[in-house]
C-alpha cells in the first residue's frame, strides 16, 4: 500500500474559488511559519529566507512574488514570477499580483476564531488590505486540501484501528494480570509496552498514549512519566486514549479512548457518569449521520452543541471543558473542522472525506471518564470506524 507523491491542484484550487464567489487564494510565509501553505503547495525542501507570495486567481495564470536573492524558492510551481528586494518593490508588485481582484483567502481568522488557520501574521494583513482586495478566511479551502482523505489513506486509518483496538484489549489484559498476580505496574509501565506492541504492529505516535488511573483521569492530557505515574492497583478506574498511525509517508492517525475497571463489577458512581458521556457521544454521532445522509449542511460547534446538551442536562456541564471532538489527518489534531462551540465557535462544515473524533468526557476531582469515537463522513454516509464501547469493562470479572 503505497501513497502517492503529492503535487499543488491549481485546477481544483481555482475551481473552488469560483464556486465560493473568492477572487483568488494568496499563500504567503516567511521562514516556515505556515506549514499549511507548504504542504497544500506541496513545496520541497530549499532555502527561503525572505518573504514569499503565491497567488492563485479564480481564473488566469498564477504569480509569483519573491525576493530576488531567492529567485528559485518557488520554481516547483507553475506562474509568473514578481521580483522585488526594495520595500517599495514588494508593495508594487503585490498590488500588480492582485490585478482586480477584490476579494483575496488567507491563511486567517477574524478575532482568531479557528486559530488553526490563523498562519498569518496581522501586520502582512494590513499589507494586503493596503494593496486594495478585501482578507477573507480560508478555513473552509484548508478543510478540503489538507482535512480530506484519499481512498488509500481511509484504508491507512482502518488498518491502524485494527492494530490498536487489538493492543488496547490487551493493555486491558496485561493490567488486569498484573493485579491478580500482585504485580507493580504502572502507568509508564504500561504506556512503554503500549508502545513497544505500536512498533511491532508497523504503528506509531509521535507523541502518548496517555494512560491514567482514577484522580489522573480527570487531567483529559495527562501523559505518565517515571515520576508522576501511579501504580494500577485493584479497585482503580482506568483509562487509556491511545492513538497512532502507520509506518507510511501520508497515513493518518486512529484515535480511540476505552475505560477499565480493576474490579469484578463496575461501582455505580463510575457507571453512572459513563452512561452519560456515552449518550453525549451517541447524541453526537448520530447527529452526524442523520446530516449527513439527508445531504443536509451541518457545522462543528453544531455537533458540540448537542452533545454538550446531554451533559449539562445530567448536571455535569461545568465538568466537561474541552472541545467534543477534532479533526483527525497525518497529524493527530488536523486542520480540518473541530467539534467545537466552546473553546472555538467551529463554523466550517462537515465535508466528504474527512474524519473527526467525538469524545465527550466528565472530569470530577476524584475520576475523570471519556469515550472517544472516529467518524468518517462519506458523500452520503457516517460511519464510527472501530469498535464502540457502550460500559466500563470490568477486568477482575
Amino acid at each position: 500500500m503505497e501513497l502517492a507523491p503529492m503535487s499543488a491542484d491549481i485546477q481544483g484550487i481555482q475551481s473552488d474559488l469560483r464556486a465560493a464567489g473568492i477572487d483568488g487564494w494568496l499563500f504567503y510565509d516567511f521562514r516556515g511559519r505556515d506549514p499549511i501553505a507548504q504542504h497544500i503547495l506541496s513545496l520541497p525542501q530549499g532555502m527561503r529566507t525572505r518573504r514569499w507570495f503565491y497567488f492563485i486567481p479564480a481564473k488566469g495564470t498564477p504569480k509569483k512574488l519573491v525576493h530576488k536573492i531567492e529567485t528559485q524558492s518557488l520554481a516547483s510551481l507553475p506562474g509568473e514570477t514578481l521580483y522585488y528586494s526594495a520595500q517599495e518593490e514588494l508593495r508594487k508588485n503585490l498590488k500588480k499580483m492582485f490585478g482586480r481582484a477584490k476579494s483575496v483567502a488567507m491563511q486567517y481568522s477574524p478575532k482568531n476564531a479557528i486559530p488553526y488557520v490563523a498562519m498569518v501574521d496581522a501586520g502582512t494583513i494590513e499589507l494586503v488590505r493596503s494593496s486594495g482586495p478585501k482578507v477573507v478566511s480560508s478555513a473552509d479551502l484548508v478543510q478540503k486540501y489538507e482535512a480530506c482523505w484519499s481512498a488509500t489513506q481511509l484504508e491507512s486509518h482502518l488498518s491502524a484501528g485494527v492494530a490498536i483496538d487489538r493492543i488496547v484489549r490487551e493493555a486491558f489484559q496485561l493490567a488486569a494480570k498484573n493485579v491478580r498476580e500482585k504485580k507493580t505496574l504502572t502507568e509508564f509501565d504500561l504506556k512503554n509496552w503500549i508502545l513497544k506492541e505500536f512498533d511491532a504492529a508497523g504503528i506509531w505516535t509521535e507523541e502518548g498514549p496517555d494512560i491514567a488511573v482514577n484522580a489522573h483521569a480527570s487531567d483529559p492530557h495527562y501523559g505518565p512519566t517515571a515520576e508522576s505515574a501511579s501504580p494500577i492497583r485493584e479497585g482503580d478506574l482506568l483509562l487509556m486514549d491511545v492513538w497512532a498511525k502507520k509506518k507510511m509517508p501520508g497515513s493518518v492517525y486512529y484515535d480511540v479512548t476505552w475505560m477499565g475497571y480493576l474490579g469484578a463489577k463496575v461501582p455505580d458512581k463510575y457507571a453512572k457518569v459513563f452512561g452519560v458521556v456515552c449518550d453525549a457521544r451517541e447524541t453526537a454521532t448520530d447527529l452526524i449521520r442523520k446530516h449527513v445522509a439527508a445531504g443536509k449542511p451541518l457545522q462543528g460547534w453544531q455537533v458540540d452543541k448537542a452533545a454538550r446538551r446531554v451533559i449539562e442536562k445530567a448536571g455535569y456541564g461545568k465538568y466537561f471543558f474541552h472541545r467534543t471532538g477534532h479533526s483527525i489527518g497525518e497529524k493527530v489534531h488536523g486542520n480540518g473542522v473541530n467539534m467545537d462551540g466552546l473553546e472555538t465557535h467551529d463554523v466550517r462544515h462537515l465535508i466528504p472525506k474527512t474524519c473527526n473524533s467525538v469524545e465527550p468526557g466528565v472530569y470530577l476531582p476524584e475520576f475523570g471518564v471519556r469515550s472517544e469515537v472516529n467518524v468518517y463522513i462519506g458523500e452520503r454516509e457516517a460511519r464510527v470506524t472501530g469498535a464502540i464501547q457502550n460500559e466500563i469493562l470490568a477486568l477482575l470479572a
